[in-house]
């Protein structure tokens, strides 16, 4: 190792560490398998995840388990609607409790952020298109 000049040492070396970073980086996108591709929402439900974002993306886990389960008005305005069928299509139902990724997480708050987004009755956030 005395002939290898110090450049190549280090790079070997930094190198290698980077070798050993690559399962973990490939765990951390596979981390959220369980993840919800898409949330359903509405105005209320988004103002109250808008409102609660700070304390919901505080913790440092991969995955985050999102609960608005709190946001009393919306749920009984949501269990009050009757759940009529659309065509061979069930009326979508706002998602209280999800779990998403930190990427995801970031991502719908920057899209129910969007000016004109429609949320009422209710609108589906895509979160496949997150990264």
């Amino acid at each position: 190792m005395r002939n290898i000049p110090a450049h190549i040492r280090r790079l070997s070396a930094a190198v290698c560490a980077f070798a050993m970073l690559l399962p973990g980086l490939a765990a951390a996108q596979d981390v959220c398998g369980l993840c919800d591709r898409q949330v359903v929402t509405n105005s209320d439900l988004a103002a109250c995840f808008l409102k609660e974002y700070e304390t919901i993306a505080s913790g440092d886990d991969p995955v985050v388990v999102v609960d608005l389960s709190q946001c009393e008005a919306s749920r009984a305005l949501a269990e009050a609607l009757p759940s009529p069928l659309q065509g061979d299509q069930p009326v979508l139902e706002p998602d209280f409790q999800f779990m998403i990724s930190r990427l995801q997480l970031a991502c719908l708050k920057q899209k129910l952020e969007e000016p004109g987004l429609v949320l009422d009755p209710f609108a589906k956030i895509d979160l496949d298109s997150c990264g």
